[in-house]
């Protein structure tokens, strides 16, 4: 059985941040979790402490990497099967944020405006030395993205339906089946049922 202890978001962070700081060169990290689990929150805070450290770091959001709402919406607003397989522009979001950035020390942080349906019109920038970029939002794990750190924030059904809006819930279907369907182990893996009071997976026994 898996065995979890409480830690706390600050302690979480600062072992996270621990981590990149014993890796070379560039970093990215993945930060997993529904939007009622707030992954771009926590995603801020990693950035935080990195900043803290005297280290460069910025986040990533996926849902500045969506496709056109013309794709997104083809099948209608709430299609289960849309909202796993072609509303985020994952390979987009590998190209032009994880290749690029190893590959040409640059990234792009925003891609599409999902609010106003229209080119996120935003100029690529040149990364500093040992840059780390947090990509924060669902469904990255599964998706054959090379991070260096993953998290991932696990949310029971009942959590979810607890903190999602009400417009959203029918995104908790397509999100349990798609992490059920899709196992990856995750560098950190936590239950985010209480954000304010995590527990992180130690050992499975």
């Amino acid at each position: 059985m898996p065995d979890f202890v409480a830690i706390t978001p600050q302690r979480l962070v600062a072992s996270i941040a621990d981590d990149l700081d014993a890796r070379a060169g560039h970093r990215l990290i993945a930060v997993d979790g529904a939007d009622a689990a707030a992954p771009v929150a926590l995603a801020e805070l990693l950035a935080a402490e990195v900043r803290e450290r005297g280290g460069a770091a910025e986040v990533i959001s996926t849902h500045d990497f969506v496709r056109p709402a013309s794709l997104r919406l083809e099948f209608g607003r709430t299609d289960e099967m849309s909202y796993r397989d072609t509303w985020f522009d994952f390979p987009a979001l590998r190209r032009e944020v994880l290749d690029a950035l190893r590959t040409h020390d640059r990234w792009l942080p925003a891609l599409w405006d999902e609010r106003h349906d229209r080119s996120a019109r935003t100029p690529v920038r040149t990364a500093h030395p040992r840059t780390v970029l947090v990509v924060a939002g669902p469904m990255l794990l599964g998706r054959g993205l090379d991070f260096d750190v993953t998290v991932r924030l696990d949310m029971s059904e009942s959590a979810l339906r607890r903190r999602t809006t009400e417009d959203e819930l029918w995104t908790i279907a397509p999100l349990l089946a798609f992490a059920h369907e899709h196992p990856e182990t995750p560098t950190y893996h936590l239950r985010w049922d209480h954000p304010d009071r995590p527990a992180l997976l130690v050992s499975e026994r």
